[in-house]
């Protein structure tokens, strides 16, 4: 009973009203079973419960407060630490300069109409919901929050070396949906650009996402082995104090006559694993992607910095396909540490030979905020 108590303490604590109702609560209960069984049990129990509740209520320490109201004050959009469905949609939107800028801030948080309109939360199920996430570009969040804004520094810059380049390509709106139906991923792009105001949008790109070979690359690697599985690891990894995620979307074009023409234990060399069972190399060589992102070519170390990963591949065979790549997390600092070690900004020079089969078109950084800072967008 008294850890019932302190639960519902706990949620109720930021309240005045709240923690007025449960201390009358408990007073009403215990008077009840005061008048329903008058034995002395009974009256040592109601006693109990009253000052279960009193101390629940009035005793409890900043060390147990703050978890619970930091858990209970913020709620991450829907893409961020959920799993992968068999499709995804990710949309890259270019804002006039001369649109209202808090006008389209505006209609992209009433997103989660437009998920409601296409499939009515009494309807949803596994096979045809709908979970949408959208986010903002520095500039233009910094034009819609000015000073409000309660983020990091996360702008993107380019990157180059020897073997490619990392563009800074910009953006100000960036919506990431997924369900197992792409048909009603269609339809919620659709409705998701024509519900934004007349004339405010400069240009936009809405790729399509699939799973591929149950989790490959379309290079035959396992994708996203090191993602984190637990939930409280993803929040982790993934959400700042506010509820809000850093995020990077990358859209890489491979070079398949690179992939099919080179020895496998080349490409394995590369990436840092092999392309059967995703095995990490013992001895990986220094450029390899895995060595890259872990800082060393030390067998199973963990990473200095991490991502919850939602990347999927795309494209068609007449057109370019590789991968879509995204990736949330904390802080900006996680996505600054990957790009710079892959081209070798990080000191040693080293770059990563990954950019050998497959070349980045694109590349931005966002900021997705919490459903709360959101709705204060509205």
């Amino acid at each position: 009973t008294v850890r019932k108590l302190r639960s519902m303490a706990f949620r109720s604590f930021r309240f005045p009203i709240l923690r007025f109702g449960l201390r009358a609560l408990t007073r009403t209960a215990a008077r009840s079973v005061l008048t329903a069984n008058n034995s002395r049990g009974r009256a040592v129990w109601a006693s109990a419960l009253l000052s279960a509740g009193a101390f629940a209520l009035y005793k409890l320490n900043e060390e147990d407060i703050l978890p619970s109201l930091r858990a209970a004050e913020v709620t991450p959009q829907p893409t961020v630490i959920s799993e992968t469905k068999a499709h995804a949609v990710y949309i890259w939107i270019d804002v006039k300069p001369s649109s209202d800028c808090k006008a389209v801030a505006k209609a992209v948080a009433n997103v989660e109409k437009v998920v409601n309109d296409i499939v009515p939360p009494a309807e949803a199920d596994e096979d045809d919901e709908i979970w949408a996430g959208v986010a903002f570009g520095p500039n233009f969040y910094k034009r819609v929050t000015g000073a409000r804004a309660k983020c990091d520094n996360f702008d993107h810059h380019t990157r180059k070396c020897p073997l490619g380049l990392m563009p800074a390509s910009g953006g100000d709106v960036f919506v990431h949906a997924k369900s197992n139906n792409r048909g009603n991923l269609f339809e919620f792009a659709k409705e998701f650009i024509h519900k934004l105001p007349k004339d405010s949008i400069c240009c936009f790109e809405d790729v399509y996402g699939y799973v591929y070979k149950n989790g490959r690359d379309m290079s035959g690697f396992v994708d996203g082995t090191e993602n984190p599985a637990d939930e409280d690891d993803r929040k982790k990894v993934a959400l700042t104090t506010t509820g809000g995620s850093y995020l990077i979307t990358q859209k890489w074009v491979h070079d398949f006559d690179c992939i099919h023409g080179t020895k496998e234990k080349v490409l394995e060399g590369w990436v840092g694993r092999t392309l059967e069972d995703s095995i990490e190399l013992k001895n990986k060589p220094a450029f390899s992607h895995v060595a890259r992102m872990v800082g060393t070519t030390t067998p199973n170390q963990p990473k200095p910095f991490e991502l919850v990963r939602q990347s999927q591949p795309y494209g068609t065979v007449s057109g370019d396909s590789g991968l879509f790549f995204i990736g949330y997390a904390a802080s900006p600092d996680n996505l600054n540490f990957m790009l710079d070690q892959m081209v070798g900004a990080s000191g040693d020079g080293v770059c990563d030979h990954i950019m050998k089969l497959t070349k980045c078109k694109k590349s931005t950084f966002w900021y997705m905020p919490s459903q709360e800072e959101l709705r204060r967008l509205m």
